[in-house]
């Protein structure tokens, strides 16, 4: 009997113990990689997002759209607009919980 519940009391130990390194050896990995240099690759399409962002920025939207982008947008949001109803589609929703 003593040694059923030792033998629970173990498992749940071990459980507990478990869950709690493998979260801590999961934050000391990402930590770690914060830390050490990139490697070329990362480092590149990182470069490329950032400046794909400012690009961005300075023209007002999408960068190197032409005008038959511009024309899809208008016609997909135009029938998006028609199955949905109307409000800004371009925009995330905002949500209102009472």
């Amino acid at each position: 009997m003593i040694l059923r519940q030792i033998l629970r009391l173990s498992s749940v130990f071990h459980s507990a113990v478990s869950i709690n390194l493998r979260r801590n050896i999961g934050l000391s990995a990402i930590v770690f990689n914060k830390m050490k240099e990139l490697d070329p690759v990362q480092k590149l399409f990182l470069d490329k997002i950032r400046e794909y962002n400012t690009k961005s920025k300075q023209a007002g939207g999408p960068v190197d759209a032409g005008p038959d982008f511009q024309k899809d947008m208008n016609e997909s949001l135009a029938r998006l607009q028609r199955a949905y109803g109307e409000g800004d589609l371009t925009k995330f929703p905002e949500f209102k919980f009472e």
